[in-house]
């Protein structure tokens, strides 16, 4: 298929979807690999880009959540207003950066039917946001299965790209995946993150025959440490830093992602 039948199926596939909103789940691939701080960073810059945005917080009430970091309490969580019992308006909170958030736990939800909790329902137009968890065994929750997009941070080091290696054939064979994105977080040398981009890629086609897309960098900054210490995001504190200039093109190339071409994330059964 040539590159402008592809742009044109691309651009059906959006007219013909049946809500506007698009979700993007975001995983850390490892403790300290970054995933919430991407997954609220790339929130920011995407209502910075116009955009009307929900995060979901599956990481809710514990150490560096994005409620936690954020130093926020909603009235109610996802299941609320997927039940009823509350509105949207009522449960979430909406940050200062126009950043809407709601708790999200899994744990509360189960017994909830996917199609029930699933946040197109009530957000029909802008992104959806999840800060995704992964349980016991590494797979993702409903929630983060219903997702347009997943997004997998990682560290440029090769203890972080082994486990992560693992974790996606895990998220691969559990859930029937066929593509993937990834972020490197942390980076010192573009070169050779450049270089693991590529050897990623590589191995996810010929040893998974998986779709590794790379969905760029962002470069180690301390001033992410001293952005969550005033209980916002780098992209909130220091929006020139190297951290936020890149968080903000990695989420501004989010347009040129092709639309799925069919359902969107969902679990083998």
């Amino acid at each position: 298929m040539n590159k402008l039948v592809a742009d044109q199926a691309d651009g059906l596939r959006r007219l013909l979807a049946p809500t506007q909103a698009r979700v993007l789940a975001v995983a850390g691939m490892g403790r300290g690999a970054g995933g919430t701080t991407a997954a609220m960073n790339f929130a920011v810059a995407l209502v910075g880009q116009g955009r009307n945005v929900l995060l979901l917080d599956e990481h809710c009430r514990a150490e560096g959540s994005a409620c936690e970091v954020w130093d926020i309490d909603p009235l109610g969580g996802l299941v609320d207003v997927a039940a009823g019992r509350l509105t949207l308006d009522g449960a979430e909170v909406r940050m200062a950066c126009g950043v809407h958030v709601l708790p999200a736990p899994p744990a509360a939800a189960r017994g909830t039917s996917q199609g029930a909790a699933d946040p197109r329902r009530f957000w029909h137009d802008g992104v959806v946001v999840i800060d995704a968890a992964f349980d016991g065994e590494g797979r993702l929750s409903p929630l983060a299965q219903c997702a347009d997009d997943l997004l997998l941070v990682l560290q440029p080091h090769p203890a972080s790209v082994t486990s992560a290696y693992a974790g996606i054939k895990r998220l691969h064979h559990a859930h029937g995946l066929k593509q993937m994105r990834f972020l490197l977080n942390g980076v010192v040398d573009v070169q050779a993150a450049r270089q693991i981009m590529n050897n990623l890629a590589h191995a996810g086609s010929r040893y998974l025959a998986l779709s590794l897309q790379a969905a760029g960098w962002v470069r180690f900054d301390p001033l992410v440490s001293d952005a969550w210490r005033l209980k916002k995001t780098i992209a909130e504190a220091f929006p020139a830093s190297h951290a936020a200039v890149d968080f903000r093109r990695a989420a501004g190339e989010m347009d040129q992602w092709p639309w799925p071409e069919a359902a969107p994330l969902q679990a083998v059964a």
